[in-house]
């Protein structure tokens, strides 16, 4: 698990960074940082989306995993945790603590590099890609932190417990996910940040957390689809 912890110290690094940062930042600028980040969110989104081979499976995946999502009411719960979070370890109370915690989680936790660089650390102990990974998420941790605050920082519980995971069953992940799996679970994952991009740009809220159960899906919806021909 040494990508992971590497990946844990780099999102708190950026975030203390951007914390400091931001607080001597006027808002106006606060918030055209904000936007920015909402535009290059955008950007990589579509980019994973695109990848996708058989976009009716992004839209299998999207509606069954938002349909579950909403039955376990997760985008309810993930809120509920950044509130008590907040209320247990923040002095002030900063109205951006839950959407750093969330949006900060989902960016950093969905992408075909956590997936494929927590298998290959824990097959192997190679962890150069989680490494790259670091230093990615490292960077958006300032800009994240600079604009949404501290709630950013405790995003890392979020991937210390999802990437440490998949080491940790790395060999049995490698043996069921395939490529065309991998490929559109990152497809199905794009789409989501893509609607992280909208709430960053105050276009729409987004209920993002209840899609979560989709990145389980795309892959089986892609192992039934060769089940049966």
């Amino acid at each position: 698990m040494v990508g992971t912890i590497i990946n844990v110290g780099s999102i708190v690094a950026g975030s203390l960074v951007g914390v400091a940062v931001g607080s001597r930042l006027p808002e106006r600028v606060r918030q055209t940082v904000l936007n920015g980040l909402g535009l290059l969110t955008l950007l990589v989104g579509l980019q994973m989306a695109l990848g996708t081979k058989n976009v009716m499976i992004v839209l299998g995946a999207i509606l069954l995993g938002g349909i579950l999502g909403e039955m376990l009411s997760l985008h309810d719960g993930l809120e509920r945790l950044g509130t008590f979070l907040q209320t247990a370890l923040a002095k002030d109370q900063n109205p951006l603590f839950g959407e750093g915690f969330v949006t900060a989680s989902l960016v950093f936790c969905i992408g075909p590099m956590a997936i494929l660089g927590s298998i290959q650390d824990g097959m192997t102990g190679d962890y150069r890609l989680l490494a790259v990974k670091s230093a990615l998420d490292g960077f958006a941790a300032v800009a994240f932190a600079a604009s949404l605050g501290w709630g950013v920082a405790l995003s890392a519980v979020s991937i210390l417990l999802y990437q440490g995971g998949i080491t940790l069953f790395a060999s049995t992940l490698a043996r069921v996910l395939t490529e065309p799996m991998i490929v559109e679970m990152t497809a199905t994952g794009g789409l989501i940040i893509v609607g992280i991009s909208l709430r960053l740009l105050d276009l729409k809220d987004v209920r993002l957390a209840s899609f979560l159960p989709a990145l389980a899906i795309a892959p089986l919806i892609v192992a039934l689809l060769a089940l049966f021909g």
